[in-house]
């Protein structure tokens, strides 16, 4: 007698599964993401074990370096790495309306404008709407563009297969978005983990046995309603997160995970009336608005995967509003390192801070991950308390420890380079203890500032509010 199909729960934000239905996923914490979802009994376990025989090979053989297709949109094959991989799968993910559609079809129309065999399927709009979003975009203008790329509006990933496996001269395919799409063999709703994995896998398997790249779209939602891209992170080749305020122009796109390029690789876009914009020189449109006499400032000289940033921390104190504590409001940084830096300020430096309302923001809607930042957001808070504004020509680097020392930080050659590029005269970075380690060079008409612990930087802001005085 065969066996009924048996339910289990399934977490919608995590994928992670249990016996019976609870309140709060224990895997993420997240609250109400459990879906029942019924499963088929398997097959009764034979005991036998398959008589193939693995195919092995030495470490030393050769290997080249895989093929490349251009998008020819540099910030993107940055990010990628050079271009894409046939026979790889690349997921973006990000929150819904950041522009992650717009900037794949720009992708699917550059491709298709060098000649490339592109196939854009939607399982959220129709083909007449992606028709007036490319037109809206100036996109098609071209009979190139028009010949090369294949729009399809369609859920069912059956069709979507069939279509492929009979029409093998694509070299990109582009889904929007996987959380929309359906496999009939599958019991549960579309955006259901289970729904979204099956998809996947089926998509995936096509495109390692036909050669072309895949490229998938993913939401992120708070809510956790729809399932995250998070449980295909494993199964693609490259992970890649679409970030930024949908209010700000600026659009980060970083890679979370590259199985052909270096991660945390990051590529700057600006959101206008045509589309989105790459923007080759990000720290020259950060500091743009930038003035440099006002208290609470200094410039960070950052580093984004290979790409040397610079940005603008703003800090802004207060005296504590009422009894209660006091507030700490950070946007682009880390709250609780920024705790820990106001405690070293107050135990080692003597800045008196715990009873102020602290305001610190990264100006530009980039999140800065890095502890080299501990200098410049120090600098800044610095200057805010004592009302002296850092120099106008300054930038800072460097990782402030609990005792206060000024610790080193990577990849200093490339941030100095970048301070002098932007027309910036000095720079205030950690000193150099090891006589192993190579001294900076610094390019020409930059000065240094090197210094070993937080007094020093809190000696040279009041020293040069004495000597303006």
């Amino acid at each position: 007698m065969a066996k009924k199909p048996t339910a289990r729960f399934v977490c919608q934000s995590c994928g992670a599964v249990y016996s019976k239905w609870a309140g709060k996923c224990e895997a993420c914490g997240e609250w109400n993401t459990l879906v029942e979802e019924a499963t088929e009994p398997t097959a009764r376990k034979t005991g036998k074990l398959s008589s193939g025989r693995l195919q092995t090979v030495r470490l030393d053989g050769e290997a080249k370096p895989p093929p490349r297709i251009t998008t020819s949109i540099a910030e993107l094959d940055r990010v990628l790495g050079g271009g894409l991989v046939p026979a790889s799968v690349v997921l973006v993910g990000g929150d819904p309306g950041i522009g992650k559609s717009t900037l794949m079809l720009q992708t699917t129309c550059a491709l298709a404008r060098s000649g490339h065999k592109v196939l854009y399927v939607s399982g959220e709009e129709s083909v007449d709407q992606i028709r007036i979003r490319a037109q809206r975009l100036e996109l098609a203008k071209d009979s190139k563009t028009l010949d090369s790329l294949d729009l399809a509006a369609s859920i069912n990933v059956g069709d979507i297969v069939g279509s492929l496996e009979n029409d093998r001269s694509h070299t990109v395919v582009v889904i929007d978005s996987i959380q929309t799409m359906w496999l009939e063999s599958v019991e549960s709703s579309p955006g259901s983990v289970a729904q979204v994995r099956a998809s996947a896998f089926e998509l995936i398997r096509l495109a390692k046995t036909l050669g072309f790249a895949l490229i998938l779209i993913g939401h992120v939602t708070k809510e956790g309603s729809l399932a995250g891209p998070r449980v295909l992170e494993h199964m693609v080749d490259a992970v890649m997160y679409f970030e930024g305020d949908r209010g700000h122009q600026f659009r980060i796109l970083r890679a979370a995970k590259n199985r052909f390029g270096a991660t945390d690789e990051i590529g700057v876009f600006a959101m206008t009336d045509t589309g989105l914009t790459q923007v080759p020189n990000p720290s020259a449109l950060f500091l743009a608005e930038r003035r440099g006499n006002i208290a609470g400032s200094a410039v960070f000289a950052g580093l984004e995967g290979t790409r040397p940033v610079l940005l603008e921390v703003q800090a802004l104190l207060s005296p504590k509003a009422g009894d209660g504590a006091p507030r700490r409001a950070v946007v682009g940084w880390d709250t609780p390192r920024l705790n820990m830096l106001l405690a070293v300020l107050d135990a080692r430096c003597g800045l008196k801070l715990a009873n102020m309302d602290v305001h610190l923001n990264v100006a530009g809607g980039l999140r800065v991950n890095e502890p080299a930042a501990d200098m410049a957001v120090a600098a800044a808070l610095i200057s805010a308390a004592t009302g002296q504004p850092t120099s106008s020509t300054a930038a800072y680097f460097g990782e402030v420890g609990l005792s206060g020392e000024i610790r080193q930080v990577s990849q200093a050659d490339l941030r100095l380079k970048e301070v002098a590029k932007l027309g910036f005269g000095e720079a205030i970075l950690p000193r150099r203890v090891s006589t192993a380690s190579a001294r900076v060079k610094p390019p020409t008409g930059l000065r240094l500032h090197e210094i070993g612990h937080l007094t020093d930087l809190v000696e040279m802001l009041t020293e040069d509010k004495k000597s303006s005085q």
